[in-house]
């Protein structure tokens, strides 16, 4: 792989508030689409993966893959940046005879990470998206995609106090502000809209 195809969007910037948010840097990213009920599909993702397909608005993390559902035809599967072109070939050729789409979107997104004290990660979240952060209403292996103030994203809270966020590498800039001025005391992000 060239260097070039390492490079992340903000090449790992962060930012410590009363939260710290920092860009994770590359991540292998699929886009996956099909018909759920399928056999064939949901066994296909299960063998390349080791996952079975989530649940509507739930994410599995597993050891080597993550599968989140992203709508009732999408899956997005996280793996590490150097297998996305195995997995994907892995993906296409277990799909093959099935509807299906598979697409290596990972140099298209941006990846962030929010850490902290959990009330404090939710609070950050709660002013970019409308979502209820409640731990009753949004948990673990809860995912939302939906809007970051005016641009689209996705994210989810592998553990409490913990928030991952990924969106258009285009836009990788606005959300890591957005997130920062977020989590800076009596942050407020209305002009950044």
């Amino acid at each position: 792989m060239s260097e070039a195809l390492l490079q992340s969007a903000l090449n790992g910037a962060h930012s410590d508030g009363f939260v710290r948010v920092e860009e994770l840097g590359v991540q292998g990213m699929i886009t996956l689409r099909g018909d759920f009920a399928s056999a064939g599909f949901a066994a296909a993702v299960e063998k390349v993966t080791g996952l079975a397909l989530p649940a509507q608005r739930k994410i599995s993390i597993g050891e080597n893959a993550t599968v989140a559902w992203m709508s009732p035809d999408e899956l997005l599967v996280l793996v590490d940046y150097a297998s996305v072109d195995a997995t994907v070939a892995a993906l296409t050729e277990g799909l093959a005879g099935e509807h299906a789409l598979v697409a290596n979107v990972s140099d298209a997104r941006a990846f962030f990470r929010l850490s902290g004290d959990d009330g404090a990660v939710r609070d950050v979240m709660a002013k970019v998206a409308p979502v209820d952060f409640s731990p009753e209403a949004f948990g673990p292996g809860d995912i939302r995609r939906t809007r970051l103030a005016q641009v689209a994203g996705a994210f989810w809270s592998p553990e409490p106090g913990v928030m991952q966020v990924i969106c258009f590498r285009s836009v990788a800039q606005y959300a890591f502000d957005l997130l920062r001025i977020s989590s800076e005391t009596g942050g407020e992000v209305g002009h950044l809209g």
